[in-house]
């Protein structure tokens, strides 16, 4: 195990000592009604006068003096994905089956580094996940089936990456992803094979204007 691994593992024994509850991500799921929070204590759901809460067996993440927060996502079934800002990670909730899953998606990159997601961001029309790991400031294309995740080189490293979004506009062919920081927000453009991409540290738009991702006030 690292030394940095074993340090943000010991600060998680410590966040998850403290009896209080951190409201880490939300997530509206207009489509479907439901809105969705992530909280030290796992995932809650909101539909309606209705509300559940899902615990996630084994989840570990630290404080945001080490990283952005988890990352709290729904794939094209309406179920929600939740990271690990540690390591490599994820559990699928299943509204319907109340079925809660566990997924160590394979890196093809990276290998003995502390990979944690701290971003994700589906995207329907390549029926993928994009995520961001802010500690080593990379990006990945995770499969549908939260099986694979491979690492897209980059022109340069992201500033940030505590939360990720699709450009709206279909004028451009390519794939358009905002990366938001704790700073700044930089648009990477990637390459039609979504092999690579091309950071460009120019504002974009923010990820948590108009859209489905909240963070916790003080963020």
């Amino acid at each position: 195990m690292s030394t940095y691994r074993a340090r943000i593992l010991a600060a998680s024994l410590v966040l998850f000592a403290s009896a209080a509850l951190a409201e880490l991500r939300v997530v509206h799921d207009a489509a479907r009604s439901r809105i969705w929070t992530l909280e030290s204590d796992g995932v809650y759901l909101q539909e309606g006068a209705f509300k559940k809460r899902f615990a996630l067996p084994g989840w570990t993440y630290v404080k945001e003096a080490y990283a952005c927060a988890p990352a709290l996502a729904i794939d094209a079934r309406g179920a929600a994905i939740v990271s690990s800002n540690v390591i490599a990670r994820l559990w699928r909730i299943d509204p319907v089956t109340s079925r809660v899953t566990i997924h160590d998606p394979s890196l093809d990159a990276d290998a003995g580094k502390d990979v944690g997601f701290t971003a994700l961001a589906f995207a329907p029309d390549q029926g993928v996940f994009y995520a961001v790991s802010s500690v080593q400031r990379s990006l990945w294309r995770i499969d549908p089936l939260l099986g694979r995740a491979q690492k897209i080189p980059l022109s340069g490293a992201l500033a940030g990456g505590c939360s990720l979004s699709l450009e709206r506009t279909k004028v451009r062919r390519t794939v358009v992803l905002c990366a938001l920081g704790k700073a700044m927000a930089q648009a990477v453009y990637l390459a039609p094979d979504q092999r690579s991409g091309y950071v460009h540290n120019q504002s974009c738009a923010d990820p948590r204007v108009g859209l489905d991702i909240a963070f916790r006030k003080g963020e």
